[in-house]
This record gives C-alpha cells, structure tokens and sequence, in this order.
C-alpha cells in the first residue's frame, strides 16, 4: 500500500508499462498525483495505491482509491483471484468502508463479493456494465459537420459541468437504465485546472458560433490518452458531432503517437455501433460494482 503516487509509480510503473490501455484510469490518476504532489496541491489523505506481489516479488497486479469524493470506489485492475481477496481482507482489517468496487473483470467483482462476505453484506449489485476499447490505425472517415472543433474557455466551466451531467442522464435512457452512470465528479476549479485550462475539453462549434457537442481527453500516460465524455445535447444530435469530433480527436492523438482508448456503456447500443464504426476495438470488459447492504445497514452510496 502505497500513500504517496510517486513511489507507487515507482514500484508498479514496469508492470502498468505492459499493458497501458487496460491500466489507464490508474495511470492517469496516479500521473496527474504526481504533478498535483510536486506543485504543492493537496491530496485527499484518505487515497491510496497498491501492488499485488507474488511470492517471488513480481507485480501481478494494482488497484488505488484515489476519487474524493461520491462512494469513493476502489479500482482494480486485473490481477489473480487469491490477489483480489487479499486486498478486500486487507481493506477490511484497516476498518475501510468499501461501498463500490470499480475495474476490470474479473478482479473487481472478487473484490466487491468478498467485501460483501467479510461485512454481512446481501450481495454485489452490477450499476453499470463497460467495455475498454482502443484504436491502433486512423479512424474510418466520417463526414464532418460544419464548424470547427476548439478547446473549451474557462468562461465555459459551468457550461461542460452541464453537459457532464447531462451525458450520465442520456447514456441511462439510451441504454434502457433508470440509473446507473454516474455523472463524472468535478467541481468547477478541479474541472479548470485538470480539464480546460490544459485544453482536455473540446467543444464543436457551428458556424454561428453556438457550441453544439463536448468530447473530452485525458493527458496521455505511459503513451496512451483515453476519450471521454462524449456529449451532444439532444436537440443538436443527428448531424455526427460525435463521430466526426472522436475521430479528429483520435488522429490528433495518432499523429502525436499516442494510442487513443475510451469506454464505452456496453448496454448503450448508439455508442457501441459509433465507436465500432470508427474502428475501435475492444480489449477488456469492466464494470461499475456497488456492495448492497446487509440487514440492519443504513443505505449506501452508489458508484462514482
């Protein structure tokens, strides 16, 4: 267990190089620590990282809790079985509350059960079912719209906080879901420093100058940028915002020899066929996992 990201990275950076895609929530958290740690921004004192070692010492996998805030979900990456429950036994022996367990099948639903088992709780309730996928070749030509994609203004903040919330709300209904997506946790200095000051968010601008779409992208790690959100509000869909801003996201990343990879909802049929349709393939099934409370337990957060 490790509280400060920079030795973290230390000791699993190898094992994260391997397999950059499947580990770029975690890298880019741990990354972004890092910078955070040397500019003198405070972390969360309750953040951790961790390494599964076998027992010859090799890394055999890592998880983190390092989101401050919602139900704080632990996220895992893939890692053997034994590893999975060491981990929840681990967290449980340190008196941590675990509500959501997030990450790559099947690690993270080993942890969320044994969770469950060690706390009396009734069970693992899947609240969103994802899918990592990646682009190693340009994406598939698309028509593109008219107007100019550009990179959000800090007069915008408030309005791609909107739109987060919006695309957590749309990706339920297209998928069939009362709930389940959690609108991504920003508020709106962290969404200045970490998003649009470094120019992460763009936004597609008609030639009226409205802004009618919102595609995000994370600064690259260990050679790998993941996409997302993709947003268009409702009245301005149908025109292939979406697909015409991933797929010049996309080439500008390639050009820079950075690997584009994004998630997609597995249930949500519309961005499934759109990032198919590009090119996109997939590389590992994850899901966002809430611990259901046992008989006498107050209600629990869901995911974050």
């Amino acid at each position: 267990m490790f509280d400060d990201p920079a030795a973290f990275l230390a000791a699993a950076g190898e094992h994260l190089a391997a397999d950059p895609v499947v580990g770029t929530v975690l890298t880019t958290r741990v990354v972004r620590a890092v910078a955070e740690v040397a500019a003198g921004v405070a972390q969360d004192p309750r953040s951790w990282y961790a390494v599964a070692r076998d027992a010859g010492g090799a890394v055999r996998g890592a998880a983190m809790r390092a989101v401050p805030s919602g139900a704080r979900p632990v996220y895992v990456l893939p890692m053997p079985g034994a590893a999975a429950r060491a981990l929840a036994r681990l967290l449980h022996e340190r008196g941590e509350e675990v509500h959501a367990v997030n990450g790559a099948l099947p690690a993270a639903r080993v942890v969320a059960e044994e969770t469950a088992r060690l706390t009396g709780g009734a069970g693992v309730e899947v609240r969103l079912r994802t899918r990592l996928m990646q682009l190693t070749r340009p994406p598939a030509d698309v028509p593109v719209p008219p107007g100019r994609l550009r990179p959000a203004r800090a007069d915008e903040v408030d309005l791609c906080l909107a739109w987060f919330a919006e695309f957590a709300a749309d990706a339920d209904r297209q998928a069939g879901r009362g709930s389940g997506h959690v609108p991504v946790t920003e508020d709106r200095d962290s969404m200045l420093r970490n998003r649009v000051l470094p120019g992460r968010l763009l936004l597609w601008e008609d030639p009226s100058g409205e802004v009618v779409h919102l595609t995000g992208v994370n600064a690259p790690a260990l050679g790998v940028a993941r996409i997302g959100p993709v947003h268009t509000p409702e009245r301005h869909r149908g025109r292939g915002l979406a697909a015409a801003a991933v797929a010049e996201v996309s080439r500008r990343l390639l050009a820079d020899g950075v690997r584009p990879c994004l998630f997609t909802d597995a249930d949500n049929p519309v961005s499934n066929a759109l990032y198919e349709r590009l090119g996109f393939e997939p590389v590992a099934e994850t899901a966002d996992l809430a611990v259901r409370p046992g008989p006498g337990e107050g209600p629990r957060l869901g995911t974050s």
